[in-house]
């Protein structure tokens, strides 16, 4: 039985433009062909969920535009470390050219962190062992639930990005365009160990949200998202060298600046490190699942 067969009998999982044995008969046979497919399934299928209510995404830029409006302006008074003057940091940049790249890594760590509770809530409606009941490979239900969280992730930054111009924000495209497939790559891995907490909260929904949020503020802190950490105490700056999140968003703001540092290669390590060790661990749990 195919991954499109089962996805016909169950009515879940299945690509646009497939449908019963024609598309089982046509589905690649090349591993990464058929990875890319059933990945592509499962992320339709939970997109076409959030299609049904776009209204919740129009809602869900309310919070990030408030920061955008009423917290970036607070920054032009930070004086010394990384902002220095009125409205510029020590490279004379904008505040919000600053700010606007944090404010994306966070929609980025709370969006893709949410994965684990969606399973969460398919698990008690039992849709879950219909998805697990499929020949879809493993890995790609991980990924494709991912790229279902970075999708509406991609639409808020461009809106933010349009939104941030008339308070000074300076458009890079390509560094825009090389900081989403940075957050990309770190959303895909976040959300594979966010899964992997799902499959370990089962029956224990509390578990999940205390290790998500116990986990989550911390590192939203640490990785100085909202507020320049060289205006902290010493022993947050050491701490935030341990954060990988640190060196994510130091990458963002320097593609977003439009600048080739070195912190954007350590962004891009931060990034494929953690969807590699996210992968193996949301592989390995899933598996750990289905026996």
């Amino acid at each position: 039985m195919s991954a499109a067969d089962v996805a016909s009998s169950t009515g879940r999982v299945q690509a646009p433009g497939t449908g019963g044995s024609r598309a089982s008969s046509s589905l690649p046979t090349n591993p990464v062909a058929r990875f890319a497919h059933d990945t592509w399934a499962v992320a339709w299928r939970e997109l076409r969920l959030t299609l049904r209510d776009p209204f919740s995404q129009v809602f869900a830029l309310g919070q990030p535009i408030v920061f955008l409006v009423l917290f970036a302006p607070l920054l032009s008074g930070l004086v010394g470390g990384a902002m220095a003057g009125p409205g510029a940091d020590a490279a004379g940049q904008s505040t919000i050219q600053w700010f606007l790249p944090g404010l994306l890594v966070m929609i980025a760590l709370f969006g893709t962190g949410m994965t684990g509770s969606n399973l969460l809530f398919e698990m008690q409606m039992g849709s879950y062992e219909r998805i697990l009941a499929s020949p879809l490979s493993r890995a790609s239900i991980i990924v494709g639930r991912a790229l279902k969280e970075f999708v509406p992730l991609v639409l808020q930054a461009f809106v933010l990005t349009v939104a941030a111009v008339p308070f000074g924000f300076t458009i890079h495209p390509l560094g825009v365009l090389l900081g989403l497939v940075m957050l990309g790559l770190f959303g895909i891995g976040l959300g594979s160990l966010s899964y992997a907490l799902g499959l370990a909260s089962k029956n224990r929904e509390w578990l999940f949200w205390t290790v998500q949020q116990s986990v989550t503020f911390p590192l939203l802190l640490l990785a100085g998202m909202m507020l320049p950490l060289e205006s902290g105490p010493g022993w947050m700056q050491v701490a935030s060298r341990f954060n990988p999140i640190t060196y994510l968003v130091n990458g963002e703001r320097a593609l977003f600046s439009g600048q080739l540092t070195i912190d954007v290669l350590w962004g891009f390590l931060a990034a494929a490190g953690t969807l590699a060790v996210g992968l193996a661990v949301g592989v390995s749990a899933i598996r750990r699942a289905t026996r």
